[in-house]
């Protein structure tokens, strides 16, 4: 069982969900607190050879070996960093919610079949939180035209990113509890602050946690 929190940021491309990690990340090292920070596709070295397979630009694959690919390096990850920091805290760039909503809600792929397969590779592990930034398209538009190396998932038409988040705020909505739907077109320092905040008390929650357990002992 994981005794730390399992933290996720989801949202589509522009939606500042990186930046928003990147800054809890840094905010956890300033408190000398242990964390692992992993994004998907990538962070462990087998998955990073698949994330510069599936997003090459050159690459053009169905929608079942998209799906099939992220999920190998999905299991590579819980294989050999996540099943591996049960003590820390894991942050997530992207993970099960954007399996769904990219291959199902974007690319039309069997919704059956993602949740199968996710909940084989998953087993026992259970997401603590999602933020989920969402963005306007204007928004979007703007931050991708300032990216100075473009992947094949930043290419795509309106459309898909518009089907893609619709995907995600269906998919938050059905757990409210869970999740907290950031606007990112609302300021950076605004957002920092509503994320460091819902941070704060993961942390607090585990430190009476661990308090408990030393009584117990």
């Amino acid at each position: 069982m994981y005794n730390k929190p399992i933290i996720v940021f989801e949202g589509v491309e522009g939606s500042g969900k990186t930046f928003h990690i990147n800054n809890v990340s840094n905010y956890l090292k300033k408190k000398r607190i242990k964390f692992i920070q992993i994004r998907e596709p990538g962070g462990s070295k087998n998955s990073e050879k698949i994330r510069r397979l599936i997003l090459s630009k050159r690459n053009k694959f169905n929608q079942n070996t998209d799906l099939l690919l992220y999920l190998a390096a999905r299991s590579e990850n819980l294989e050999n960093i996540i099943n591996k920091n049960k003590k820390k805290i894991i942050l997530i760039d992207r993970f099960v919610d954007s399996t769904l909503a990219y291959q199902h809600y974007g690319m039309g792929v069997n919704k059956n079949i993602i949740n199968l397969l996710n909940k084989f590779l998953l087993k026992n592990i259970k997401i603590t939180f999602t933020f989920l930034n969402i963005v306007n398209e204007n928004n979007m538009k703007s931050r991708l035209s300032k990216r100075k190396n473009l992947n094949r998932y930043d290419n795509f038409k309106i459309k898909f990113y518009r089907k893609v988040q619709s995907g995600f705020i269906k998919i938050a909505n059905l757990n409210k509890k869970k999740y907290l739907k950031i606007n990112s077109n609302l300021s950076i320092q605004t957002n920092k602050k509503i994320i460091i905040k819902k941070i704060n008390s993961f942390i607090k929650w585990k430190i009476s946690q661990l308090i408990k357990q030393n009584y117990m002992v």
